[in-house]
């Protein structure tokens, strides 16, 4: 696992070497608690980064446990998708838990509150649950439900495991105190009834634990000593006190709420994320475009990046919106090391050198990564024929225009200079190919001094080149939300699709192999769409940004 080089302690921190200072604890026990209903999401991130990495610094343990306690909504793909992006950031779990696992337990200490007075079977439906529950100015109203005897209520309790009641008839609340100005205390609901099949539990109960009622249960069982949740859960931590205080369980663990993370240009709700993929917005969990942990590594983003962006943005209790320019900072500084560098035409236009020889391929010596000098060179071709991009070309130029146009010369990269001599369109007048010559004494590398130009074009030789699918992807939600429906902002243009050529050293790239091809962005080797025939490359990010941390 890499490890945390940000020194910087927050306040959750401050708390643990307090708790470890005074004896409270002897070992630090943490648990990263996904609901397996969605992917996991760059939120979702920075939740794991905290949690093994607080448990690692200490020399403690850390559970992954799937809080599976609804079972309309979860999905073994979920389970298995969520496992695999931990372990793809690098980190390790101590114990692999399921809530479904404690489902035995959990009914028993719900019989234990019926026994103790603490809890009833309700009559009202979830609407007059609803009503009754008051509001924060009025104070809830109690049910009849409320006044019903201990045996009355196990009796009916267990008719409802036995599958006597249909969904929704019957449900366990908690007694606790419906004039509580915590609307969470006022008699929350704990169990409900569901005849759905669950993914790991089959058909063998038809109710279920509230996730209220489930995690400070699931906490105590497993030893968890510090529960570490986004701020939405801080009204809910005296529900989560009042269970561990009020089941027969021996453990204490300390819920703590952190400010979850918000990110420009995107959504980080699970519920909206599954509305884009179920209303085909995206092409699935791991569209590139997507914050998803597998959207952000199949577009390109590593490990590493992720992680050091997490630690950077630090944990506190105060909301606040976090750049997404400040994400790609972060895996540019990885990548700029690790890249090799290479070319790449996206929008082809062909040139001919009508002074090169016909049939003849030169091999060129280019640097693989001229900031890192150890990742050695490599061979370019280059011939008659090549690729320019339409963009690099204009018949037409304004003042200060560098690149090519007629009677103007420029460089290539790691070859010669060209001069531009003709141009030839089709019958609709658009630019076909150009005609061009080039110096051979300008060759790069040689100490040419002659003369000087001011643009250096990037190229592809033609008959080497490897076809090459490119997708261009941009912010997938707007700047503007001030809309009721998050819709109104997808950016209907967050992707361009191109077809062009890179150089013949990448016919044997490999799926997530990470490239930076000159003046156009980092991209990276998808992994759905790429083809023994036809690589498919997504721009990760480009190459500069004003965006200063």
């Amino acid at each position: 696992m890499t490890e945390n080089t940000n020194s910087s302690a927050n306040f959750i921190k401050h708390i643990v070497k307090e708790d470890l200072a005074k004896g409270t604890h002897q070992e630090i026990v943490t648990r990263f608690p996904p609901e397996p209903n969605g992917y996991l999401h760059i939120g979702h991130a920075k939740s794991i980064v905290l949690n093994f990495e607080l448990a690692h610094e200490f020399k403690g343990k850390v559970n992954l446990r799937f809080d599976d306690t609804n079972p309309s909504k979860e999905d073994q793909e979920f389970v298995d998708s969520i496992k695999a992006d931990i372990e793809w950031l690098g980190y390790e779990w101590d114990g692999l838990h399921f809530a479904s696992n404690y489902f035995d337990e959990m009914y028993r200490q719900a019989v234990l509150l019926i026994k103790k007075g603490l809890a009833y079977v309700e009559d009202l439906s979830q609407e007059d649950i609803r009503a009754y529950r008051g509001t924060l100015t009025e104070p809830g109203k109690e049910s009849e439900s409320r006044s019903r005897s201990e045996q009355e209520n196990l009796d009916l309790f267990e008719k409802m495991k036995n599958g006597d009641f249909a969904d929704g008839e019957k449900v366990l609340r908690a007694k606790i105190n419906m004039s509580s100005p915590n609307i969470n205390m006022r008699d929350p609901v704990i169990y409900r009834i569901s005849h759905a099949t669950h993914h790991n539990t089959g058909d063998t109960w038809c109710i279920y634990p509230m996730y209220s009622f489930a995690h400070p249960l699931e906490d105590a069982i497993e030893g968890v000593t510090h529960s570490i949740c986004t701020l939405e859960f801080q009204d809910q931590r005296p529900l989560y006190d009042w269970v561990v205080e009020q089941c027969d369980i021996e453990t204490t663990p300390k819920q703590i709420e952190f400010a979850r993370l918000s990110l420009t240009n995107t959504v980080l709700s699970k519920r909206k994320l599954k509305q884009l993929v179920d209303e085909n917005h995206v092409d699935g969990w791991d569209d590139p475009r997507m914050p998803t942990i597998s959207g952000l590594r199949r577009r390109g983003f590593t490990p590493d990046s992720i992680k050091v962006f997490c630690r950077e943005i630090g944990v506190s209790k105060a909301d606040n919106l976090v750049d997404v320019r400040m994400l790609e900072h972060f895996l540019r500084e990885d990548l700029k090391l690790k890249a090799p560098r290479t070319m790449a035409v996206l929008h082809p236009i062909k040139v001919v050198i009508t002074n090169y020889p016909e049939g003849q391929v030169e091999w060129l010596d280019a640097d693989v990564n001229p900031e890192n000098s150890e990742m050695g060179t490599r061979k370019i071709a280059f011939s008659r024929e090549i690729y320019l991009e339409q963009s690099d070309f204009m018949e037409d130029p304004p003042k200060k225009y560098f690149r090519l146009f007629p009677g103007n010369e420029v460089r290539l990269k790691h070859a010669y200079f060209i001069k531009c001599n003709e141009v030839i369109k089709d019958d609709d007048g658009n630019v076909i190919e150009l005609r061009c010559t080039y110096d051979p004494e300008t060759k790069s590398g040689s100490g040419f001094t002659g003369r000087k130009v001011k643009g250096t074009l990037h190229f592809v030789e033609a008959t080497q080149a490897v076809e090459a699918e490119f997708r261009l992807y941009n912010s997938l939600i707007e700047d503007d939300r001030e809309g009721n429906d998050f819709l109104d902002f997808v950016n209907s243009d967050s992707l361009e699709v191109a077809k062009g050529f890179v150089e013949p050293n990448m016919a044997d790239a490999k799926l997530e192999d990470k490239f930076q091809f000159f003046r156009h962005g980092y991209f990276n080797v998808d992994s759905k769409h790429s083809t023994k025939d036809l690589l498919v490359f997504n721009r990760v990010v480009e190459l500069k940004s004003s965006f200063k941390l």
